[in-house]
């Protein structure tokens, strides 16, 4: 059948399929009977699925599945957001809707993607909505890391860009922030810091003119919340200051403790 006659249902249960074909242990899973615990199963798959050759069939269905579901949840313009300071602004909701030139993704040392299932975390959402292209993608820039620099993992403060596919945006910018374990250190300040430099400049590097930030290293790697964004926003505004190339930033926050932290610094 092809994709674009398939209702959404039908694509759901194809992938489904074709991922549990994949693997002999996935196959022993029930295919639930509601569309939500469906829903929640492909993604499961997908987050599981390390990155091998997949089908063109495969791809045209995902994508259009993806779409629609997009489609559903609804795509935020750059063009309706108010700008809070010349060149900022600030946004409370989910960064996998957002139409900017590029996001950026609080990535793991692997730069896979995450591989728990259903995981909460922003690097979960990133890849579950980009479909399984993204982490083939990933999985070739560390590849040649690995053989041109041998470094097995990405460092903490630098960043790579990647094509966005099923999400609105245009690139996706992965950058890996520090772990606190502890008390916050002045490496652990830099190194966040660096987080940001580096996207921006990449972003500037790469001709962007408008790039999303999501609290990096707050979250599952435990960074305070309140000390994140004041070095979010002071590189930032230090960054803009420098340079006056018109990359216009997006503070995406999905926390209302978030919101209220970006917007009494920024405020």
């Amino acid at each position: 059948m092809a994709q674009a006659a398939m209702t959404q249902e039908e694509r759901l249960l194809f992938l489904i399929n074709y991922l549990q074909n994949e693997d002999r242990e996935w196959k022993k899973i029930p295919v639930p009977r509601e569309s939500t615990g469906r829903k929640n199963l492909l993604r499961s798959l997908m987050n599981l699925r390390p990155p091998r050759s997949v089908s063109k069939e495969f791809l045209e269905v995902q994508d259009a599945y993806l779409q629609e579901e997009l489609a559903q949840k609804g795509i935020v313009s750059l063009d309706g957001l108010p700008q809070i300071r010349p060149g900022i602004y600030l946004w409370q909701g989910d960064i996998t809707r957002l139409s900017a030139d590029a996001i950026v993704n609080a990535a793991n040392s692997a730069l896979l993607g995450c591989f728990l299932p259903c995981h909460g975390c922003i690097d979960n959402a990133i890849h579950s909505a980009a479909g399984v292209e993204l982490r083939l993608e990933c999985a070739r820039i560390m590849e040649t890391q690995k053989r041109e620099k041998q470094q097995t993992k990405e460092p903490v403060g630098k960043a790579k860009i990647t094509e966005a596919y099923n999400l609105p945006c245009c690139h996706v910018i992965h950058t890996v922030g520090p772990i606190i374990r502890g008390a916050v250190t002045g490496q652990d300040c830099d190194q966040l810091s660096n987080c940001y430099r580096s996207c921006l400049e990449l972003a500037a590097i790469s001709q962007l003119k408008s790039i999303a930030f999501c609290c990096i290293s707050t979250g599952e790697f435990h960074f305070p919340n309140e000390k994140a964004a004041e070095i979010a926003v002071q590189t930032v505004l230090d960054y803009q200051r420098k340079n006056k190339n018109g990359l216009e930033v997006i503070f995406n926050v999905f926390k209302d403790k978030d919101y209220e932290i970006y917007q009494d610094l920024l405020g």
